[in-house]
């Protein structure tokens, strides 16, 4: 058996197109309805817009955001050097502030480190006895630095009035031996 032939008036249609499709489409064309395209065809984009991809962010480079960039750059590394700049020179916290407190620390140290020949004042001399030393012509000087003897077990000889024994943080140990004033 043998397809009958196509109509006068109809136009072929190509091999798989149900005939009742076509019908339905001219059908939808003879009273205004949008032509759809039949199941499995792809659908072409209707309008001017047709369908819009997604499109991700987009970097716009302006003269502004590179401004902004470099004064916050700037910002950053110059809050860092002051910084810097005023822990190693502030006389009131900081490296300058260790500094001038070990400084400190080193005068008062030498106050309390008589050598031979200076005078000085015991403090405590019952409990921790501790020597100052003070100007030999004042009222306070007691004794007359006289020896510095190095070693743990050293003792002050009879021509000597009195003797401190001093440690020093583990490293060294001597005696202090003084004559009265």
């Amino acid at each position: 058996m043998s397809a009958p032939p196509p109509y006068q008036n109809q136009p072929q249609q190509p091999y798989g197109y149900p005939q009742q499709q076509q019908q339905q489409q001219q059908q939808q064309q003879q009273y205004g309805y949008p032509q759809q395209q039949p199941y499995g065809y792809p659908q072409q984009p209707q309008g001017p817009q047709g369908p819009q991809r997604p499109q991700g962010p987009q970097r716009q480079s302006s003269p502004l955001r590179g401004l902004i960039t470099a004064v916050i750059i700037l910002a950053i590394f110059g809050g860092g050097a002051w910084y810097v700049w005023d822990y190693n020179t502030n006389p009131h916290g900081g490296k300058a502030k260790k500094e001038a407190a070990q400084a400190a620390r080193a005068e008062e140290n030498k106050k309390y480190d008589p050598q031979v020949g200076d005078c000085v004042k015991v403090h405590d001399p019952q409990g921790e006895p501790r020597a100052e030393i003070v100007d030999c012509g004042s009222a306070e000087a007691e004794y007359k630095t006289g020896d510095k003897l190095f070693g743990a077990g050293e003792r002050c000889g009879s021509k000597f009035d009195y003797g401190i024994h001093v440690s020093i943080r583990h490293s060294t140990s001597y005696t202090l031996c003084f004559t009265k004033v």
